[in-house]
């Protein structure tokens, strides 16, 4: 499992599952010869997307970011969704002498399937929450269309994924501090209710985009998902977090990219000047 030590605190990559996406789809508008060149496809047009929670491990407590794909997909939804591996989540954990019982946080940046599937599983015929112990942050907005999602919606959005786990739902507005040093903050966006995460230690900062950045291949503002729901909302909420990111020295990390789990680019946004690869192979290369 990656680590990466931010001053006082660890952050774990766990292992939440992969998809494989159409590759069109995840870069929306833009050609295939640009995207292309930056992540690597493969026969049938997909790109591969890790579906990896980021473990916070700070001041004695245990956050997540996201919860992973799950384990309950069915075989048409593996098929439709590329998913080469689902969860080993409490796996990852017993490797750090954990359980899902230690997991105080979890934030969700929004409760897409391939965010929040995690957040619950089967005990025979019986979903229970996976991490019983954990308050669940995300936003009001999101919260409310999770329960009550429009005709588009619908396909992210689950009742398997909420309802056994909705007593420890806290959700926000605009901002939460979840502890000193770890906040999120409402974009819209990708979904009306989508937030991004700041980590903050010592004058420094990571940033975790989520989904209106979900690799470094999104870097360009333009570059934005045909899953956004309010595109233009996404871009400039990336525009604005880009710029204050590059001016600030921020460094970027990832739930979905199958390369990198943290990208650090100078002041001009062009060249890379600090990474961390991930180190379990993509299945798809250049």
């Amino acid at each position: 499992m990656d680590k990466l030590h931010f001053h006082d605190m660890t952050l774990t990559w766990l292992d939440g599952g992969v998809t494989s996406l159409d590759g069109g789809a995840m870069f929306g508008v833009v050609p295939k010869p640009l995207w292309s060149r930056k992540y690597p496809v493969n026969e049938k047009n997909q790109i591969e997307l890790a579906c990896e929670p980021i473990l916070i491990q700070y001041n004695g407590k245990n956050y997540m970011i996201d919860s992973g794909i799950g384990n309950k997909l069915n075989e048409k939804q593996i098929r439709n969704y590329g998913v080469t591996e689902q969860s080993n989540i409490e796996e990852s954990l017993q490797k750090l002498g954990m359980t899902v019982e230690d997991i105080d946080g979890i934030l969700m940046t929004h409760m897409h399937f391939d965010h929040a599937s995690g957040l619950t599983k089967y005990e025979g015929d019986r979903l229970v929450s996976t991490f019983p112990k954990a308050k669940i942050y995300v936003s009001q907005i999101e919260w409310d269309e999770m329960r009550n999602p429009n005709i588009r919606s619908k396909a992210t959005y689950w009742a398997e994924n909420w309802e056994p786990i909705q007593d420890q739902v806290v959700t926000f507005t605009d901002f939460i501090e979840v502890a000193p040093g770890i906040e999120m903050i409402h974009t819209g966006g990708h979904s009306d209710g989508h937030a991004i995460v700041k980590l903050k230690q010592k004058g420094e900062t990571l940033i975790h985009m989520a989904d209106i950045m979900p690799t470094h291949a999104h870097q360009n503002p333009l570059w934005v998902m045909a899953y956004d729901d309010y595109p233009m909302t996404s871009i400039f909420a990336k525009e604005k977090l880009l710029k204050e990111a590059y001016t600030n020295g921020y460094k970027f990390i990832f739930y979905h990219d199958a390369y990198y789990r943290m990208v650090q680019w100078d002041e001009s946004g062009k060249d890379i000047i600090d990474s961390l690869k991930r180190s379990k192979e993509a299945k798809i290369q250049f």
